[in-house]
């Protein structure tokens, strides 16, 4: 069995963590953002992912910061094998980076679209497609290198008017985690380590290619 941590907080990185928590690598721990005043009302409210690691029954980690010692502390008791990131929406420093191997779920065909927001701006730029990509985790802004990458068109929808993706009623290319999840997390099991391999560095606009990493 792999054990895994989960970081995340968005709407995206919920539906991500209800895959993975169906899925061999459950994970033993979730972490998130603390819950921050929403609405004309300005209430607390809690992130979706804090949502959903409660409905799953999941335990539940909610630190100001990740990079913490404390929060490094609670990362560590789960004894993951790999952390697994999603949509976080905070910077993970060192010593936190080097101290646990890091696949992120980013939801865009890199290297097109790093950083926030890569669905919505896919759609804006008129593409034909996104998708996920399961990448390791480096110092740089979505730079380190990819395993896996799952496509995802995006259609016109007639009936609605709009510019939609083909599965939203399934989350999104949220679903594509199923396909790209479990070859991923094989070298990070304990006794074993993938090299590193090439990033997407650069600022390379062009269409990129589905890579597998064999």
């Amino acid at each position: 069995m792999t054990r895994t941590v989960f970081l995340g907080t968005s709407g995206f990185a919920a539906a991500v963590l209800a895959r993975v928590a169906d899925s061999p690598y459950r994970p033993q721990l979730v972490v998130t953002r603390p819950d921050r005043p929403a609405g004309r009302g300005r209430r607390l409210s809690a992130p979706p992912v804090a949502d959903a690691a409660r409905a799953l029954d999941l335990a539940l980690l909610q630190p100001e910061n990740v990079n913490a010692e404390d929060a490094r502390e609670a990362i560590a008791a789960a004894a993951p094998d790999a952390v697994i990131v999603c949509a976080f929406g905070a910077l993970i420093r060192e010593p936190l980076l080097s101290d646990f191997e890091m696949l992120n779920v980013h939801p865009s065909l890199l290297p097109r679209w790093r950083g926030a927001a890569p669905v919505e701006r896919a759609i804006m730029a008129g593409d034909d497609e996104t998708g996920v990509c399961i990448m390791r985790v480096t110092a740089g802004l979505d730079s380190g290198p990819v395993f896996r990458m799952g496509r995802e068109p995006i259609r016109i929808d007639a009936k609605e008017h709009g510019t939609t993706l083909a599965s939203d009623e399934t989350g999104g290319p949220a679903h594509l985690t199923e396909a790209t999840s479990p070859e991923p997390f094989r070298p990070f099991r304990r006794g074993g380590r993938r090299a590193r391999r090439g990033s997407h560095r650069g600022s390379d606009r062009r269409r990129p290619r589905s890579r597998r990493i064999r």
